[in-house]
């Protein structure tokens, strides 16, 4: 085993089709029996849900109690943002430090290694699908309403002229209250030209509906809400993180930068729950024998366990134990359990933490 140049994995993996989410390999005489691969990075993928509620105060609404009997109606407009929820995974990406080249003996039968698009490993002698976490940085999940049509649309002749604001409110109303009657007529059956069947009656009633909530808008004024989303990405170092800013939100900006007070903070708390100590000192011999086996073997992660919190408004909104390889170790699988030409030893990887999942003889 050996450290690898990444222009060499470049051009290994530039046969691979956009489509795929993993490459085959194989390790042939072009390629002096090596594959070249690399191990990940952990990343903690931070997502953050949120609603955007926009208020809009209606043209009328200081007549909307006198016309209407609305004694509530928003009366400035407003944009309100609300955190719903947060949530936390992990995900992985190539380390540029820790790229190296599976080695395998001339003899060996048609060992092929498994990667990612980016070159993580996956599997030796074995296929292996690699579906990797979503980092979307920004999203709008689904609209919580849609916006009224512009009432202005639905307004007569008359009220358009009209000499006053006043004037224009009561004509507006009226229209209001012969929109409900028409529409209780058709409920009763009692209106002189009713719908000629379902789809007709379903269509006017829509309608209906439609134009009476535009119209009332303009006392009562208007409420849009969007639901939002963004991910935020954090790679994580060797070290704990404590009370670390990811971002800010603010109920009148939504997500701001980690450094703009104007939101208040959502921090991320990542501790290794198990340290390795300080290293053992080995004696030359020792040192030498261990390196020989790094140099020569396909090295794999081990990643230590973290406990990870996620805090925002004095709430923990996430507390869960996951898998960090930055807080881990490394270890070797020796070549000669792949010269086996008959019972050929397959090895399947998590892709993103560079971790043995199973070993099959």
């Amino acid at each position: 085993m050996k450290q690898y140049y990444i222009g060499l994995l470049s051009l290994l993996l530039a046969s691979a089709l956009p489509a795929q989410n993993t490459v085959k390999m194989s390790a042939v005489k072009s390629n002096d029996f090596g594959v070249a691969y690399s191990l990940p990075k952990t990343t903690i993928l931070i997502k953050a849900d949120a609603t955007k509620t926009v208020r809009k105060a209606g043209e009328f609404y200081e007549y909307a109690e006198r016309y209407l009997n609305i004694s509530n109606p928003i009366i400035q407009d407003e944009t309100v943002y609300t955190m719903t929820g947060l949530t936390a995974s992990t995900g992985g990406v190539p380390d540029k430090e820790k790229s190296y080249l599976v080695e395998f003996r001339s003899g060996t039968t048609a060992p092929f290694v498994t990667l990612t698009k980016d070159g993580l490993i996956c599997a030796i002698n074995a296929d292996a699908q690699f579906s990797p976490a979503d980092e979307a940085t920004n999203s709008a999940a689904d609209e919580g309403n849609k916006p009224l049509p512009n009432p202005n649309s639905f307004l007569s002749e008359e009220t358009l002229r009209a000499g006053s604001k006043a004037k224009q409110a009561e004509l507006i109303s009226k229209q209001i209250f012969l929109l409900r009657e028409t529409r209780n007529n058709i409920l009763t059956g009692e209106a002189d030209n009713m719908p000629p069947d379902g789809n007709a009656y379903k269509l006017v009633m829509e309608r209906l509906d439609l134009q009476e909530k535009a119209l009332t808008s303009m006392f009562t004024g208007s409420e849009t809400v969007e639901n939002i989303s963004k991910t935020f990405t954090v790679l994580p170092t060797t070290s704990d993180l404590n009370d670390q800013v990811v971002f800010r939100f603010s109920s009148k900006l939504g997500f701001v930068d980690g450094n703009n007070m104007a939101g208040a903070p959502v921090t991320l708390t990542l501790i290794n729950k198990e340290p390795a100590g300080e290293p053992a000192i080995l004696s030359p011999k020792d040192q030498k024998a261990w390196d020989e086996k790094f140099a020569k073997g396909i090295i794999y992660n081990i990643p230590a366990k973290a406990s990870l919190q996620i805090e925002f408004a004095n709430k923990t909104w996430v507390n869960k134990e996951v898998d960090v390889v930055q807080y881990g170790k490394q270890e070797v699988l020796i070549p000669k359990m792949f010269d086996n030409n008959k019972l050929p030893i397959k090895v399947i990887f998590f892709p993103e933490m560079g971790a043995i999942k199973q070993i099959i003889q």
